[in-house]
């Protein structure tokens, strides 16, 4: 795309997801896909994806290289974990990987050397996974400083539940924020709204539709967990936030009113937990969105 637009060529990429289809096509070859897409290019009917520009892609490939690190420290912390239950050693403490996990797992002892090595050999993979995850994290708040998209990071971070990192991921997984007119147009780019299947007066809505960008969604609802508690601004909160415009810190407070309110409802009416998380994330888009759009508004960001 980039070396054709370089040449001089207008160019677009489109989801093959979003190609219309006929029903009952059962023919297909290049030849009738480049004469079928060149019909529908004419028609207006192929709605073009947006592309990133080099610096962007960039700043994403970091975030995402992160997140796999995350993923990797995981499933090592698993595996240590059930060696460990393996023989019958359990913790007793509530958390795990605080200083008092780790240091009773260094205690631990074995009769046989081989499963001493072994415990060894786990912990040293720990290791490295978190000193992975945080040269990564390092790496990635250096780079977002300068950035076309650091004011739009700053004021996510106002939000409750999303901090530094999960800002950066917000950003690079949707881009700019200024191509969606509408929060709802946001929401169902992140396949948050429900599905449905109507007809005449039948209404039928299902689970979410879980298309678009699953990094993002992933985001927003564990951001969403955090409004099961009544709102309040931490200490944390408080200090990230008080360089931003009271604009927009205003704009949090309200989002944080209203999201544990809607939390605390719909616990009480007996809907179920990830149902109920993934309602309010829905709604943590819809602020999400404003807040991104009043920080795009600034010189910086353009």
């Amino acid at each position: 795309h980039r070396e054709l637009s370089r040449r001089g060529y207008r160019c677009e990429i489109i989801a093959p997801s979003l190609i219309p289809r006929r029903a009952g096509e059962r023919i297909k070859t290049d030849r009738r896909d480049c004469a079928r897409l060149a019909e529908l290019s004419r028609a207006g009917e192929l709605k073009a994806i947006w592309v990133p520009d080099e610096a962007h892609e960039a700043m994403r490939n970091l975030w995402r290289a992160r997140e796999d690190a995350v993923n990797m420290r995981l499933k090592v912390r698993q595996q240590l974990k059930a060696f460990l239950l393996r023989q019958d050693r359990r913790y007793a403490g509530k958390t795990s990987w605080t200083r008092m996990h780790q240091r009773w797992i260094a205690d631990q002892r074995f009769s046989q050397p081989a499963d001493q090595i072994a415990l060894t050999e786990y912990q040293l993979a720990v290791q490295a996974a978190d000193e992975r995850v945080s040269r990564l994290s390092t790496a990635l708040q250096q780079a977002v400083q300068g950035w076309r998209f650091e004011p739009v990071v700053a004021a996510l971070r106002a939000l409750r539940g999303i901090d530094t990192v999960s800002a950066i991921g917000l950003v690079c997984e949707i881009g700019d924020i200024n191509r969606f007119a509408t929060a709802r147009q946001l929401m169902g780019y992140l396949g948050l709204v429900p599905s449905e299947h109507s007809s005449g007066n039948s209404v039928r809505r299902g689970s979410i539709t879980k298309t678009g960008n699953a990094h993002a969604r992933r985001l927003l609802t564990e951001a969403a967990w955090n409004y099961r508690f009544p709102a309040r601004i931490s200490n944390e909160l408080r200090d990230r936030s008080k360089a931003l415009p009271p604009g927009i810190r205003t704009h949090a407070w309200k989002a944080q009113v209203r999201l544990c309110s809607r939390f605390a409802q719909l616990s009480s009416r007996g809907v179920q937990a990830n149902k109920v998380c993934v309602a309010v994330a829905r709604e943590l888009t819809g602020f999400v969105w404003a807040i991104a759009q009043q920080a795009a508004c600034s010189p910086a960001a353009r």
